[in-house]
């Protein structure tokens, strides 16, 4: 059997298991999953990069959520967890994202996003919820606000993630002098180095194509002064930056943006365990 191609039994297999999934809400453990898991298992001997050994889903997209905590702990940023502030832009329904894991372990966070949650944000001493299409001219007012509710300008973790103007978002951050600590990003995987992209500034771009974001290049150029690029995820979706001020817990990364950037590899990470539940969420940010 040519090795790029599926079997007649792979097919099937990967039938049921989409019927498994929307039965049951999850996937069994069958030859789709192994073919995922093997494939990411193949992609993770070849990195040159350490901290992609680290990559977990528990509540991201991908294998983000183990990574950033890895990130953290050589950072020691989740020590007295309780005085550590997040923001993040592009946080879908509420149920997926880079820093649900983050409130797990005791942040105080803002969420931006124009998605209606699924889940109850007003009783929260510990998450403020910003419902709004983000653009450049209400970008001030959005930061403004998140400040005063976090009760300082310092950031600890910021993660992008709006399929479009992310680079001109951040371009603002650096711009305001806002340099958060950790900064997890979306970027365009398309495009390897040394190519620089990103899409024209549209405040109604919608996603729809290739045409969004920035590439991995644009944003090293854009942010390279002030942080390191440690890692890009398995499935190149998010790039993972560190102000410069932490670099030296991060000497075992290659140096070369080349040995960082990964291409897209999207759909490789199986989603494990129940359907997560609105309720348990609720449990974290109102206790």
């Amino acid at each position: 059997m040519n090795s790029n191609s599926l079997s007649e039994q792979q097919l099937v297999n990967c039938f049921v298991t989409a019927l498994q999934t929307s039965a049951w809400g999850y996937p069994s453990y069958n030859m789709m999953t192994q073919m995922q898991n093997s494939f990411r298992a193949e992609l993770l001997r070849d990195t040159k990069n350490p901290l992609n050994r680290f990559g977990q889903k528990y509540y991201s997209q991908n294998e983000e959520d183990g990574i950033l905590l890895e990130i953290l702990k050589r950072t020691e940023l989740l020590s007295s967890p309780s005085s550590r502030r997040f923001i993040e832009f592009g946080v879908g329904n509420g149920l997926e994202n880079n820093s649900l894991i983050l409130l797990m372990h005791g942040f105080k966070g803002v969420w931006v996003g124009n998605e209606e949650l699924a889940i109850d944000t007003s009783k929260s001493n510990k998450l403020k919820y910003i419902k709004t299409w983000l653009t450049l001219d209400n970008m001030a007012a959005v930061l403004e606000q998140s400040i005063e509710y976090l009760g300082q300008p310092e950031i600890d973790v910021m993660s992008m993630d709006l399929d479009g103007n992310d680079l001109y978002f951040i371009n603002f951050f650096m711009h305001a002098r806002i340099l958060p600590k950790v900064i997890v990003t979306e970027y365009n995987a398309k495009f390897p180095p040394p190519i620089e992209f990103t899409v024209a500034y549209d405040p109604n771009h919608n996603f729809n194509s290739d045409y969004m974001g920035a590439s991995i290049q644009s944003i090293d150029n854009l942010i390279g002064r002030n942080y390191k690029l440690v890692a890009c995820n398995i499935t190149g979706s998010n790039a993972f930056y560190v102000r410069n001020d932490f670099a030296a817990a991060f000497k075992d990364v290659p140096q070369n943006i080349n040995e960082k950037f990964i291409p897209a590899n999207y759909g490789i990470v199986t989603r494990v365990g129940h359907n997560v539940s609105p309720k348990t969420i609720e449990r974290f940010i109102n206790s």
